[in-house]
């Protein structure tokens, strides 16, 4: 028996306590945005460090700005072998709202589903799932093949949840030891569960807060209703604006430099028959949104979007009060597509909505956060070696498919370090990522460690 046989065979057979591992580290409710678990952040990098430095990695908790990053080096057998970077995060998202969740979102539970057994527990499968998958492929080449058959650096951070605010410094400051020739990330999902996917598109995410102020102070309806300015009427109506009869977003130059895909990789998605309506039935939805020219994996995938995410005004309380607000204020979303320039589509925004204010009006913007959209060289020989590896697991070629979400690390392991990164994600659009009831399939784990054990066999060949 080959020895790539010999540690799938050690993936086969160590499933349970593989599972027993990914459910220690499900247990510690490691959230960034909340300053209260800081201390869980802290407890979920030190366990993350005490696995790697278990299978021989030279480990270490580093600290930055926010919660720390955990790093870790293996030499790998010597010799003329790849260097890859792999790439995870501990940090989960809020489990809120916790009435909606079916068992306690930091106790995992194992149930039964139409795929077999699944694990439910906030942060299943972003990312303490998917970070394990290459983790137990580790330990099986160590348990089974002797040792790494590549150079590894793994760099698992905290903060990625709230968009990875310290990682391009951290990054920077210590570029001298990330030097590798590609990052592996598996942060992504599958086309379906029998259907492997390499991520080549992801669009970039501009997050912008816009505050509006007209009157001095909130005023009685009555007194002053059908005469004065009413901030939310204001706000609305300019938000309202966003988008043209088409679908399309109608802030000048938004779609201007935008790379499209190429008409190879628009035929694949056509030939994929992608049901938009059970799509959107999945959530009780039936009337698609966006641009009515263009198919509808070409809007998830490789358009550009705009969308309130959030919107307040006057009295929210219970009960009636009969104000005309003084102020409005709104949370904008963009997802923006390779091409597209955050800054641009910003001065946009600003100038689409000075032209609609009253004379009185005072506006703020607070930009929270901008990120590219980015395109991965679908040739390369990482992505080329990907899709073999994932024929071989699967027996079905891999979809090179796009992402409607953003993975900032992406962007900054190219700009900062010069890498390009290879996702190949094992998630399901039915996890229920960042919401209650995030779930993770037994299946998609147990097979994704087996490819990554296969990735790490055709990478160290040079196959």
């Amino acid at each position: 028996m080959a020895d790539i046989d010999r540690i799938l065979d050690h993936i086969d057979n160590h499933q349970t306590e593989a599972r027993a591992r990914l459910c220690d580290l499900l247990r510690i409710p490691s959230i960034s945005a909340q300053p209260d678990h800081a201390a869980d952040c802290a407890n979920a990098a030190e366990w993350v460090r005490g696995q790697l430095a278990g299978l021989g990695f030279a480990t270490s908790v580093r600290p930055t700005a926010g919660h720390p990053v955990v790093l870790g080096h293996h030499p790998g057998p010597g010799g003329d072998v790849p260097h890859l970077l792999f790439y995870g995060h501990y940090d989960v998202q809020p489990p809120d709202p916790l009435e909606l969740w079916t068992s306690p979102p930091f106790e995992p539970a194992l149930v039964e589903g139409p795929h077999g057994p699944r694990l439910v527990a906030r942060g299943a499968v972003d990312d303490k799932g998917q970070t394990m998958m290459w983790l137990e492929a580790f330990r099986a080449w160590q348990a089974v093949g002797g040792g790494l058959p590549v150079r590894v650096t793994v760099l698992v951070e905290g903060e990625e949840e709230v968009g990875s605010p310290s990682l391009a410094a951290f990054l920077d400051a210590n570029r001298g030891e990330l030097g590798a020739d590609v990052v592996v990330i598996s942060d992504t999902g599958m086309w379906d569960i029998d259907t492997p996917a390499i991520t080549t598109r992801l669009r970039g995410s501009t997050y912008v807060e816009i505050g509006l102020r007209l009157a001095e102070r909130d005023m009685h309806s009555g007194l002053f209703g059908g005469s004065a300015q009413n901030a939310a009427n204001v706000l609305t109506r300019i938000l309202g604006g966003l988008h043209d009869a088409g679908g399309g977003v109608a802030l000048p130059g938004f779609y201007d430099g935008i790379l499209p895909p190429s008409p190879a990789v628009l035929a694949q998605w056509a030939a994929l028959g992608f049901d938009e309506a059970a799509f959107l039935g999945t959530v009780g939805l039936r009337t698609p949104a966006g641009e009515r020219d263009r198919p509808a994996l070409e809007r998830l995938w490789a358009r550009p979007t705009a969308d309130i995410t959030g919107i307040w005004s006057g009295y929210t309380g219970p009960g009636a009060k009969t104000v005309i607000p003084a102020e409005a204020h709104a949370k904008v979303s963009f997802r923006l597509v390779p091409g597209q320039d955050p800054d641009a589509v910003l001065a946009s925004l600003e100038r689409f909505v000075a032209a609609r204010l009253p004379p009185e009006a005072q506006v703020r913007y607070d930009k929270l956060f901008r990120g590219r959209g980015l395109e991965i060289p679908a040739d390369s020989f990482w992505v080329n070696a990907a899709t073999r590896v994932l024929h071989d697991e699967y027996g079905r070629t891999p979809v090179l498919m796009g992402s409607g979400g953003s993975i900032p690390v992406v962007e900054m392991m190219k700009t900062v370090l010069g890498l390009d990164s290879l996702l190949v994600g094992f998630g399901l659009n039915d996890d229920q990522v960042h919401s209650p009831n995030e779930k993770f399939e037994m299946r998609c784990f147990h097979k994704g460690s087996r490819s990554h054990v296969r990735l790490l066999a055709a990478l160290a060949a040079g196959r």
